[in-house]
């Protein structure tokens, strides 16, 4: 993506650009919305702090998390701009966020909290992120 050197035009461009391709599946009729998990299934992990594959965050355990982001966390919702604007520009400038919040579920991860920070990695082309894994 070209930068301006503004964050906030930068942050709205991206928005605008992950949103774009957020209809774009939609209009192709790909699976679009995010997952819900209401139950989780105890699955042998080790707790703690640690780096996860973006690839293996699957849905979300928040129902209306579900109706603003797709299955590819790309945000679909207007709603979701200001907050992930905000994400994006406090990456652009380093500041250290805190580890998203996810629990195990049948061949990855929910997200319990962090939803907005998942979709800004996702949209920086990151490959990995920062993660609480609880039970």
């Amino acid at each position: 993506m070209f930068k301006t050197g503004g964050a906030l035009i930068d942050a709205e461009t991206a928005f605008t650009r992950a949103r774009r391709g957020a209809r774009l599946r939609r209009l192709r009729r790909a699976r679009v919305q995010l997952p819900v998990y209401t139950t989780t299934h105890p699955v042998p992990t080790r707790g703690g702090i640690r780096e996860i594959p973006l690839e293996a965050i699957h849905g979300t355990l928040e129902p209306s998390r579900a109706t603003q982001f797709d299955a590819s966390f790309a945000p679909v919702r207007a709603s979701a701009r200001r907050r992930w604007e905000r994400v994006w520009i406090a990456e652009e400038r380093g500041v250290l966020l805190p580890p998203i919040s996810v629990v195990p579920v049948a061949g990855g991860y929910a997200v319990r909290d962090g939803h907005h920070r998942v979709s800004v990695a996702h949209a920086r082309g990151a490959v990995a992120i920062d993660a609480a894994v609880g039970m």
